[in-house]
């Protein structure tokens, strides 16, 4: 288990480095188990990864690659706030990947409604009907992550329940402190499922985070320093947020 920490000039390097670095990362997975598990994120870099990755001149064997969401928003499916909606148009309907391999996650408009539990709960049951025999989630080949100015991560807030989360892989988040209130989360012990964890990172107001989340600060107080891969920790990070850590 390693972490690395790589500083790139500026957030537009840090996208096209991540995108070089995840086309390989899936055509290993692919060539040594026969398929790819990626585990996507929002937010500016999120998004710029997937229309780079669009851009990206190696051919990417999209029939072997699955996908699934760290958090969503629990707004409707067409809602623009849908991480799930503005990845489709950055990238997912330009590609010819099977939609039994995109995982979306369940919308307040869709079979559960305003019941969020159950749609937490059912997103957990497709997790493990796409793990191993036996276990709760897969081993994901890449989860993909932003990290908020007080150091949260997918819909993991400091000091709330879901960040407290032992058992559960999908939570439900009835308040969030970012609007919109409500969400569906995987929690620290699924991203600590992952292979290999990324966290994509850029502007000043994210330094003090970085340099905390890195230096080990409890994970309920930062919840970025609980995002731990079992092979490789990723910082990705622009000089502005990498300002704060020792030189």
């Amino acid at each position: 288990m390693s972490t690395v920490v790589e500083v790139f000039p500026e957030s537009q390097a840090l996208v096209a480095a991540a995108a070089t670095r995840l086309t390989d990362a899936i055509r290993a997975a692919a060539a040594a188990r026969g398929r790819a598990l990626i585990v996507l994120t929002g937010g500016s870099n999120g998004i710029g990864l997937l229309e780079a990755l669009g851009t990206d001149e190696r051919q990417i064997d999209w029939s072997k690659v699955h996908l699934f969401w760290g958090d969503e928003r629990y707004v409707p499916e067409d809602d623009d706030e849908r991480n799930d909606k503005q990845a489709r148009a950055a990238l997912l309907d330009r590609i010819d990947i099977p939609s039994s391999h995109v995982h979306a996650m369940p919308a307040s408009d869709g079979e559960f409604g305003t019941d969020i539990a159950a749609a937490a709960l059912a997103y957990e049951q497709l997790l493990a009907a796409n793990a191993e025999p036996g276990q709760q989630v897969p081993n994901f080949d890449v989860h993909l992550l932003g990290m908020g100015p007080e150091g949260h991560i997918n819909s993991l807030f400091p000091d709330t329940p879901a960040v407290l989360e032992t058992a559960r892989m999908v939570v439900p988040v009835e308040d969030s402190p970012k609007p919109p209130p409500q969400r569906i989360t995987l929690t620290l012990p699924a991203v600590q499922r992952s292979r290999e964890v990324w966290l994509m990172v850029s502007g000043g107001s994210k330094a003090d985070a970085v340099a905390a989340a890195i230096g080990g600060a409890p994970p309920v107080s930062v919840p970025a320093a609980g995002a731990i891969g079992q092979e490789t920790t990723l910082w990705l990070l622009d000089e502005e947020a990498a300002a704060k850590l020792p030189r």
